[in-house]
């Protein structure tokens, strides 16, 4: 049943109120709390170059260079300079595009794309981009591939509030400190809706200087796109939807135009484009999704059958009044990630060329990972989070469990560890989602009853829960917003502002969690993160499924860490794949039956065993596999 009329306008009412609160709060708050009125438009031709953040991707260099606002007269031809010994060589050229966001302001975009193929990732190397007659210029540096190293490291942020429009000296200081290898802002990176230019200046103002010399991937969220909410639908029109298709494109190009190739580069409904990819640092591979455009909206919930359950709405996607079946405010068919994304996360789990790890990146967990918001109000149900639609939410996490992914996101406004399950717990992916940047509403987490085993941490409320939908998950660590650190980390303690540092050790195969609180010194030894932090997991932790059999041991002559691929044969579908650690594994499965085994990477060496018979977890049995991947 569709909302009726009524409830539609409400809904609409309030959504453009709150845009004008956010807007007009956002104003008076600049003059209070920034040293530069935060809608700075630069005047100096030399310095009208903001910031560049740039992937490198299968040989593909991919550059954004955000330009302020131009005047009539300056040229609009730019380029791309590297630096070899002591001259520069331009290596790509751009005419700076004056796309319309089609907003009240009238903005146009201001930016430069780059691309390169044939990239030599081998090397670092000084990059600049020059405008303007070469009057303004940017430098930075284009760092090689680090294919090397045993620890790939990711710092990770999410909403950059639009109650302080200051710049962030002590987060460039301690990611500087920190020298990761990928920066990954997961959304909300700009709060200020339709206004997106002003506060995406702002924002490479803010990070310019840690994204000029490091791969960056920024994925727009509700906020960036102009709205409270989001619930995409597949571009087509609804309730809390996108909105005009011009401003979100050309959001989109400011934000994800850098991002390697899309997967599948389609359109969705009206037009609106895609940037779900992925990108290899290292030997790390990240899919990059989007679990709000594909989104089904609230709207396929039928209202009255649900009141006739006794199920309460404070509004209409916060549940207050939760039913005894939580199944009930579930439909089946509605979508998460989508068939097109399903499709895309199947087919990067399954290749493993130069991989020994992966992660997915998204803008929020699967899961309802808070009881109260804002005031301190308790939701039973909070649609706006990954644990609704359950169905779609369970399909999500079982297409990534199948390559042992791990998963960082963002937007909850509290930061969380949770293990994630489908049929029980613990049998999937762990997420961490990491601390809002500057916190201004704030979330905690409050369960009122735990389900099952208690986790032994230094936080009172961890151990196995199930989320208002019925979704398993284990909380392993929390950051409430609490009065007692206030001023403990200087100004951002109370709020549990921060951000997070994820390490993944390609030789010993673990990944560390960190979360870092903003004002402390990282540098210092005994520099505190949060309670329950750092937490350390291994690769094979993200499919803790049990084993209802298992195949044989296999002992694999002629190659190391090799890549497993289990096929099911009874219905040919991929049960998971892994790069092993050493040269013998037993695989495990689900259930007794026939099954293919693969070995290796390289097309054309690749062994293949099949009918191999899944066997008792009391039985067992050796097989030899000799394979060459020379």
């Amino acid at each position: 049943m569709k909302f009726p009329n009524s409830t539609r306008i409400s809904i609409r009412s309030a959504a453009v109120m709150l845009i004008l609160l956010l807007v007009i709060v956002s104003g008076a708050n600049a003059a209070d709390n920034s040293t530069e009125a935060w809608m700075y438009r630069e005047k100096d031709p030399a310095k009208k170059i903001c910031f560049a953040p740039y992937t490198v991707h299968k040989g593909i260099l991919k550059m954004t260079a955000q330009f302020y606002p131009l005047a009539d007269g300056e040229s609009r031809k730019t380029q791309l300079q590297i630096k070899y010994g002591k001259k520069w060589k331009t290596v790509a050229r751009a005419i700076i595009s004056e796309q319309p966001y089609n907003n009240l302001k009238k903005d146009l975009l201001w930016t430069a794309n780059f691309r390169v193929e044939n990239w030599d990732s081998s090397k670092t190397v000084p990059y600049r981009v020059v405008g303007i007659d070469g009057i303004a210029t940017y430098k930075g540096t284009i760092r090689r591939d680090p294919i090397e190293k045993e620890e790939i490291v990711v710092a990770a942020f999410t909403g950059n509030g639009q109650f302080d429009r200051r710049m962030k000296p002590d987060i460039i200081a301690n990611v500087k400190a920190q020298d990761p290898d990928l920066l990954f802002f997961s959304g909300d990176q700009v709060y200020d809706h339709h206004t997106h230019l002003d506060a995406w200046l702002l924002f490479g103002r803010q990070f310019g200087e840690i994204i000029k010399d490091r791969p960056t991937i920024c994925i727009p969220d509700d906020h960036d796109v102009g709205l409270p909410n989001l619930w995409g639908n597949g571009g087509k029109p609804t309730l809390e939807g996108y909105g005009d298709p011009i401003y979100v494109k050309a959001v989109e190009r400011a934000q994800t135009s850098n991002l390697p190739d899309p997967y599948d580069p389609t359109p969705i409904e009206r037009g609106i484009g895609v940037y779900y990819t992925s990108l290899k640092i290292g030997r790390v591979d990240f899919a990059i999704l989007e679990d709000r455009k594909f989104k089904s909206n609230y709207e396929v919930l039928d209202i009255e059958a649900l009141k006739a359950k006794g199920i309460t709405m404070s509004r209409a996607d916060h549940v207050k009044t939760a039913p005894l079946d939580p199944s009930a405010i579930d439909v089946p068919n509605a979508t998460m990630l989508g068939k097109r994304q399903l499709k895309f996360i199947e087919d990067w789990g399954t290749n493993w060329q130069g991989v020994d790890m992966k992660c997915a990146l998204s803008q929020t967990i699967f899961a309802g990972g808070a009881h109260l918001h804002g005031n301190g109000s308790r939701l039973a149900m909070d649609l706006d989070s990954n644990g609704w639609p359950q169905s779609g939410r369970n399909r999500a996490i079982a297409a990534i469990r199948k390559a042992y992914a791990f998963h960082i996101a963002g937007d909850q406004h509290l930061a969380t560890v949770i293990h994630h399950g489908i049929d029980e717990w613990n049998d999937s992916i762990y997420s961490f989602c990491v601390p809002s940047i500057f916190n201004h509403y704030p979330r905690w987490w409050s369960p009122l009853k735990r389900e099952g085993r208690h986790i032994e941490t230094p936080l009172p409320h961890t151990g196995e829960y199930l989320d208002g939908f019925g979704n398993l998950i284990t909380m392993y660590a929390y950051v409430n917003p609490d009065v007692k650190r206030k001023n403990k980390f200087g100004e951002w303690g109370e709020k549990a502002d921060g951000y997070g540092i994820v390490r993944f050790n390609v030789k010993k195969r673990t990944i560390k969690m960190e979360c870092w609180p903003r004002g402390v010194d990282v540098t210092k030894p005994d520099a505190p993160q949060y309670i329950g932090w750092p937490i350390t997991i291994t690769q094979q932790d993200n499919y803790s499924r049990k084993a209802k059999a298992y195949l044989p041991k296999l002992i694999i002559k002629g190659t190391t860490d090799p890549v497993i691929q289990i096929i099911d044969e009874a219905d040919n579908q991929t049960v998971y794949t892994l790069r092993i650690s050493g040269n013998t594994f037993r695989p495990k499965v689900f259930h007794e039956g026939s099954y293919t085994i693969k070995i290796g990477e390289t097309p054309g060496k690749i062994k293949v065993l099949k009918k191999i018979k899944a066997l008792p977890p009391d039985q067992k049995k050796t097989l030899e596999v000799n394979i060459s991947q020379n």
